[in-house]
């Protein structure tokens, strides 16, 4: 049990330094030995884990879908968008989510990859909307599938807008309005007027999380 856990925080840590230097250095450009280096293992530990530098690439994206749960609401639409702005507000602060972002979009990389973070997201954000149908929260032109594929695609290109333009820095008001266009059209006006659309709703939400994973510790 020991050495399983142990195994377990190596990986982990293998993980969070090679996140680090795909956001730095994108595929290419980034090397094991860099990885090794910041990580503070062997070249053997990363090899155990990790045959490849693809097989390391996809593990960066594929870690992103392990993160904690959001905090389950009575309404699936807010948690629809809690989604989006708590990844907003983690993006620019999580070496993880930004790496699993530069290697999903990279041309080198994307076919190696399956299409990167895309399809998790795109089924993630399908499940809360297609529960949202079921308690009536939805107009009924609304086709989960479909909205889902489309909000991924927009949050994505929002993103790639704020990289370029401000660095992230203005991230999350920026998806803040890409919602406050979108639910409009999808939500029920009864549920629309109680979703909270602000752009620090995100950080509200990862302080949430924070306090009850404290109060669980």
């Amino acid at each position: 049990m020991v050495r399983q856990e142990r195994a377990i925080r190596t990986r982990r840590l293998i993980l969070e330094a090679a996140a680090s230097v795909f956001d730095e250095y994108g595929y290419e450009g980034a090397t094991i030995g860099e990885v090794v280096a910041r990580a503070g293992v062997t070249r053997g530990a990363v090899y155990f884990h990790f045959a490849s530098k693809r097989e390391l690439a996809q593990g960066v994206v594929e870690e992103q879908f392990g993160q904690d749960e959001l905090p389950e609401r009575q309404c699936k639409l807010q948690e629809f968008v809690d989604l989006g702005m708590v990844v907003a507000h983690l993006m620019p602060r999580d070496p993880l989510l930004s790496a699993g972002a530069r290697l999903s979009l990279g041309q080198d990389v994307f076919g190696d990859l399956g299409g990167g973070a895309a399809p998790g997201w795109i089924r993630r954000a399908e499940t809360l909307l297609a529960a949202a149908g079921e308690r009536g929260e939805l107009l009924p032109h609304v086709v989960p599938a479909e909205t889902a594929w489309l909000v991924t695609g927009a949050w994505t290109g929002v993103q790639i807008q704020s990289q370029k333009m401000s660095g992230r820095a203005d991230l999350e008001r920026r998806v803040a309005v890409l919602y406050q266009h979108l639910m409009p059209s999808i939500a029920v006006p009864g549920v629309l007027a109680t979703l909270d659309l602000g752009p620090d709703r995100g950080g509200r939400v990862v302080a949430e999380l924070a306090a009850a994973g404290a109060d669980g510790g």
